[in-house]
């Protein structure tokens, strides 16, 4: 391309503009441009280094410190006077350099937020550190807890096998020879501070207290003595407390015919089993007892050990209620671990009227199961070929869940009593529900009042294990 005419050839400053060529009287030739100068040339080249970071970071490699601060300075000298002179600001290297630290910092963090985000949790590989031992203690207590609950299930739904075992009769308490042949009568005070004198059999006789039929058994309370008689009852009114003669262990079922049950204002008469001469390290089981019954009562069936026997959080197939669950006699004032029989009718005046009914007692190292029946629900097995488990839910359970029976349960007689106030039933607020004024006065000046204080009986089966 052809050169427009001129007077000079110098190239301009580099820091000044650029001039128009002068006019001249050739014609116009819109082909041709002006090229500027080298030195201008080299200006912008230095500013598009100073304005552009990408390009500063790959054309510039520091490798002598010195000689490139003096460079840099030299380029920074010439841009801020070319700047200056267009009436532009003007950064340094240095200044630029830090504002480029400053962005690439900021788009550095924002690209960690944004990939951090962009990442679905459920992708492991994008897991620190932290995120991992947060992970490992969420897994640990999940299993922990999976663990606990485990167990605690599983406990609590343990239960025995009470596998069907063939019973045969032993023995049958019945008749005439109820009392004679059976049971050992226990005399003097009760060891439970009852309000009684208990009598020997020849005394027990005289005062009829107990007599039998051909189809009974009758153990009562006297009638006779009043506070004003000699002997009076100040020291406590005559009763019957019997003992059967032989002790039965495990694997055995007792079947008890129960016609009617002891009422009236200060009694507390019960039907039980027990080691009298090593209580309570042998137990002691409850089969009906109650306390101040003046109409209607729940039966309640209880055991009654040495430590080391409860029946609390522990698996039970039963339909009466429970009313305690330690059976250790050192807690809860020796109130054992009770169950009443589900009804209000299961002793006194409707049990009674009702022709009474039949208890069944099993005796075995998977637990301890009672049955009560009325008396017209009675299984058609009970007498002749006993099978517990065809007789449905019992009426209080007491697996060896939690209780060694074999351990707490040994040498078992049969005992039969009437106590009268004592421990129990003699406590001013128990008896006080009731029944009017204290118990030992009552007891002892209303002989009349003990009329149907009295337990009738069938008579007793003894099954074992053939």
């Amino acid at each position: 391309m052809a050169q427009p005419n001129s007077t000079s050839t110098t190239s301009p400053s580099r820091l000044q503009l650029p001039t128009q060529p002068q006019q001249t009287t050739q014609s116009f030739r819109p082909l041709e441009y002006w090229k500027p100068p080298k030195a201008v040339h080299h200006i912008r080249k230095a500013s598009s280094r100073i304005f552009s970071p990408k390009k500063e970071a790959h054309t510039i490699e520091i490798h002598d410190p010195e000689k490139q601060d003096l460079e840099l300075q030299e380029r920074e000298r010439e841009a801020e006077e070319f700047f200056q002179s267009k009436g532009m600001s003007f950064a340094t290297i240095g200044e630029m350099n830090g504002r480029r630290k400053t962005f690439a910092n900021e788009q550095v963090m924002s690209y960690d937020r944004a990939d951090t985000l962009s990442q679905p949790w459920w992708n492991v590989r994008s897991w620190g550190k932290k995120a991992w031992a947060i992970f490992t203690g969420v897994v640990v207590v999940i299993l922990i807890i999976v663990i606990a609950v485990a167990v605690v299930v599983s406990r609590n739904n343990r239960y025995p096998t009470y596998s069907t075992q063939n019973y045969s009769l032993s023995e049958t308490f019945s008749g005439e020879s109820f009392f004679s042949d059976n049971f050992d009568y226990f005399t003097g005070y009760d060891p439970t501070s009852g309000h009684v004198h208990y009598v020997p059999a020849e005394q027990a006789s005289s005062l009829n207290l107990t007599y039998t039929t051909a189809t009974s058994a009758i153990l009562r309370v006297d009638t006779s003595v009043s506070n004003s008689s000699v002997p009076n009852a100040s020291t406590g009114r005559f009763s019957v407390r019997v003992t059967s003669k032989k002790q039965y262990g495990l694997n055995t079922l007792f079947v008890f015919d129960v016609k009617h049950s002891p009422i009236g204002c200060g009694t507390w008469p019960a039907l039980w089993l027990t080691d009298p001469s090593n209580w309570p390290e042998n137990g002691e089981i409850d089969v009906m007892e109650a306390v101040n019954v003046v109409d209607n009562s729940f039966n309640q069936m209880t055991l009654h050990t040495s430590s080391g026997c409860t029946m609390k959080g522990v698996k039970r197939k039963e339909t009466g209620k429970v009313i305690g669950s330690s059976c250790v006699n050192t807690t809860d004032a020796n109130a054992g671990c009770g169950v009443n029989a589900g009804t209000d009718t299961t002793f006194g005046d409707t049990f009674n009227s009702n022709g009474g009914g039949v208890l069944a007692l099993e005796l075995r190292s998977a637990g301890i199961r009672m049955w009560q029946f009325a008396r017209d629900v009675v299984p058609s097995n009970v007498w002749s070929s006993p099978d517990p488990n065809s007789w449905g839910t019992a009426t209080a359970d007491f697996p060896n869940t939690e209780c060694n029976i074999e351990n707490h349960f040994r040498n078992q007689s049969i005992v039969a009593n009437i106590d009268l106030c004592g421990d129990w039933a003699g406590a001013q607020k128990v008896y006080g529900e009731n029944c009017p004024g204290t118990c030992v006065d009552y007891v002892s000046n209303n002989n009349t009042a003990f009329k149907n204080a009295y337990w009738e009986f069938g008579n007793f089966s003894v099954f074992s294990v053939s």
